[in-house]
């Protein structure tokens, strides 16, 4: 099911991976990843206008929401989940489409870019800086504000056990963090299906799953691709007030990985998509409008 209005939601089994996600919209097309611990939920304030022009597709991670969750060492990193989407895209008839992520969707977007680079027409990329930097230049700072990711790719069950305690505690400790939002600026039902989909076991397990990998087989395969670049247009956005920005200069980090791309800030922390909807909206359709 999904909360966007006018999206019609469905399920796509690619290469033995069922994907769920919402359609909505004419035009040429465009897929939305959303971030940990969301779900395709997060864009239903954004999506619905961009449908105005674009063919809108939002999917659920591997994993995340109503996506399937498989086991196996490697089975989340994001070369996995980029063949997912990518998969889902050509299923549904596009073989080139324009791509925007936030936080792991960022992550999955780059990586999808860097791997199939003629199926993405443009890259949009939300409030992260590139796996490898943040991983292999750690500082003190991002360690205290990013802990989760040190925490989630311990082995299992240990997370898994920690975080089925109470999943609503744990995960809307990470929805105020990273840069002081409030929980009154996650939309009602929108909090209620990411609610929904972290209350499940199995999405406990895959969660932490994709952070495991993320020390792993992520952080190989960007070492492998640090001289390659992302060549289509791109736009990085953050958010102004988030942690990110604090650590980072943010679209400097993506300087020898993008060849094509402007930066902006938008009002907000990490989760600047809940907190200032029409301002990230406003954003992402002018330069999704400027590239035909």
């Amino acid at each position: 099911m999904t909360i966007i209005p006018g999206f019609e939601a469905g399920k796509m089994t690619v290469a033995g991976v069922e994907i769920a996600y919402a359609k909505g919209g004419s035009g040429p097309p465009v897929l939305l990843l959303h971030g940990f611990p969301q779900t395709h939920a997060m864009w239903h304030a954004v999506a619905p206008v961009l449908a105005r022009d674009f063919t809108v597709v939002c999917a659920d991670l591997r994993g995340y929401g109503d996506s399937a969750v498989p086991r196996g060492a490697g089975e989340f990193s994001f070369r996995k989940m980029a063949a997912d989407q990518r998969g889902l895209m050509q299923a549904l008839g596009f073989e080139r489409f324009h791509l925007v992520g936030h936080d792991r969707g960022a992550r999955t977007a780059h990586r999808l870019t860097l791997d199939a680079p003629e199926a993405v027409a443009s890259l949009t990329l939300m409030d992260i800086v590139p796996t490898h930097l943040l991983l292999d230049q750690l500082n003190r700072h991002v360690a205290r504000a990013y802990y989760h990711w040190f925490f989630l790719a311990q082995p299992e069950p240990f997370p898994e056990t920690m975080i089925g305690h109470d999943p609503d505690a744990f995960y809307e400790s990470c929805l105020l963090g990273w840069g002081s939002a409030r929980i009154e600026e996650f939309e009602g039902p929108a909090l209620e299906a990411y609610r929904a989909a972290w209350r499940r076991p199995e999405v406990i397990r895959g969660m932490c799953a994709d952070y495991r990998d993320a020390l792993s087989a992520d952080f190989a395969d960007d070492s492998a691709d640090l001289e390659s670049r992302v060549t289509c247009p791109a736009l990085v956005l953050y958010g102004a007030d988030g942690a990110m920005a604090k650590a980072y200069d943010v679209p400097a980090t993506w300087a020898d990985r993008l060849t094509d791309y402007a930066g902006q800030g938008i009002p907000g922390s990490h989760f600047f998509i809940d907190q200032y909807p029409e301002e990230t909206t406003r954003a992402l359709r002018d330069f999704l409008l400027k590239q035909g």
